[in-house]
């Protein structure tokens, strides 16, 4: 027991030192106005670094990786096919097809891939 009690107090006070450790020396003292603004080619920037962009093509890039992911998952159903029972892998294609397409069927009717609005 209290062996037990020593190890979880060391594996709490060691990472904790660890951390307020490199906390401290990762800190920067030295604030330049010049090394904390944007690089433009050496002249003042004529506008703000933090422009704002459109949430509809964030929207559409993550749809996009989304289903990007997707594609992979199913790139391994071809070979998974040889080794299988034919009607249980029929099942578990369709299934999986289905929640793409019904995924697919919901972004559209709320109009996430409507680009113009």
């Amino acid at each position: 027991m209290m062996t037990l009690m020593t190890s979880m107090l060391i594996s709490f006070i060691l990472p904790m030192t660890v951390m307020t450790i490199a906390t401290m020396l990762s800190k920067k003292s030295i604030n330049d106005r010049e090394k904390s603004s944007p690089f433009e080619c050496g002249f003042d920037p004529k506008s703000s670094a933090r422009m704002p962009f459109s949430i509809q093509f964030f929207l559409i890039a993550v749809i996009f990786l989304i289903f990007d992911v997707e594609i992979a998952l199913i790139l391994p159903i071809v070979i998974i096919m040889k080794t299988s029972n034919i009607m249980m892998w029929t099942m578990a294609t369709m299934f999986f097809i289905m929640i793409l397409l019904l995924g697919l069927y919901y972004e559209w009717n709320q109009g996430a891939l409507k680009w113009a609005s």
